[in-house]
């Protein structure tokens, strides 16, 4: 005998599917975007606790609170962004207006190498697709640069909103989290320590190796120090390679200037000294910080990258620990001897 079913779960299974219909659209629509939202919501945790003290203790009104925080965020970030251009426009406008003389190098390298080893470490196929390779790279990197304004105006404006409306945003946020509230200020917590930690344990660790590799650098006779300072800054805070990003090129570039030993002492001492800096400060501010599991930070970023880009080295790690998180919050709300305490 068949039985109707009912008008009312039909009408909630239709209103579900309508809503998630939506949401994917939404979601496909400003997946563009998605890293301005993660920045946003990273300075919203950083600067949250300036937010407060402003606003509750020095009673000042939320707008100007929020508008004195973005502007002296977006100053710092200016600063660092600004540096950084500044250090890599003056070596890129040369390599494109000496990229003979930048190729005569590689092939004096090439030639080095297989005098003296034997084997052919550069061919004109090789240097066929590296070239090409430089090209793609340098016009991905100008229109990366025209989005990237894009992203910095949406980031403050929805920090703005955050901000003023702080409290709101977070009490919506957490209200639709199925979860106890014992367990909802655990997720808080937790989830405020992993930002705080990747958010200035990376780059931290990233000005960390910088600076292990600066007085070498200089006593050695680095060219563009500087420059090469930030390079090795900058690839600290990747996984997996890291900072061989920095010496490894440099060292290449030390050789091409007639001096092997040293190019053979600057990537020992890579190896050695920095990359030590590399993997064991690492793990150890990540765990101190947020106590995050090492695998969790390496395999966390790897994929961050793939999935946000270089927001991704913030978000990955947070990822993998928040789906740990909730995982372990579902065993203790749910599981046999679990007990709803339910919600105020």
């Amino acid at each position: 005998m068949l039985t109707r079913i009912p008008a009312l779960l039909l009408r909630q299974v239709a209103l579900l599917l309508l809503m998630l219909g939506l949401a994917a659209i939404i979601f496909y629509t400003l997946r563009a975007y998605l890293p301005a939202f993660l920045g946003a919501y990273t300075l919203y945790v950083l600067l949250s606790p300036l937010m407060a003290f402003l606003v509750e203790t020095k009673r000042w009104p939320p707008l100007l609170a929020a508008f004195l925080l973005i502007v002296l965020a977006s100053g710092i970030l200016g600063m660092v962004i600004y540096a950084l251009v500044y250090l890599v426009q003056e070596p890129l406008v040369s390599a494109i207006q000496y990229s003979p003389k930048i190729l005569q190098s590689i092939e004096r390298v090439a030639a080095y190498f297989h005098e003296r080893y034997g084997f052919d470490l550069i061919t004109a196929e090789n240097l066929r697709t590296l070239m090409l390779w430089v090209s793609v790279q340098v016009r991905a990197l100008i229109s990366a640069t025209l989005d990237g304004v894009v992203m910095a105006l949406l980031v403050i404006f929805v920090l703005y909103y955050m901000l003023v409306n702080r409290m709101r945003v977070e009490k919506a946020f957490y209200h639709w989290l199925p979860f106890s509230e014992a367990n909802i200020t655990e997720f808080k917590a937790r989830l405020n320590a992993l930002v705080f930690s990747n958010a200035l344990g990376v780059p931290f660790m990233g000005l960390i190796q910088g600076l292990a590799g600066l007085p070498f650098y200089w006593l050695i006779g680095v060219p563009d120090i500087w420059l090469w300072f930030a390079v090795t800054c900058i690839s600290g805070m990747l996984p997996v390679v890291g900072v061989a990003l920095a010496y490894v090129p440099l060292s290449v570039v030390m050789l091409t200037h007639g001096e092997p030993f040293k190019a053979v002492a600057l990537f020992l001492y890579g190896f050695v000294v920095i990359g030590s800096v590399d993997n064991l400060g690492r793990m150890w501010l990540q765990r101190r910080l947020g106590e995050t599991h090492p695998l969790i930070t390496l395999f966390g970023v790897i994929a961050g990258i793939q999935l946000f880009g270089f927001i991704g080295l913030v978000f990955g790690p947070i990822l993998i620990a928040l789906f740990l998180l909730v995982v372990r919050i579902y065993g203790r709300e749910f599981g046999r001897s679990a007990k709803w305490s339910g919600r105020s």
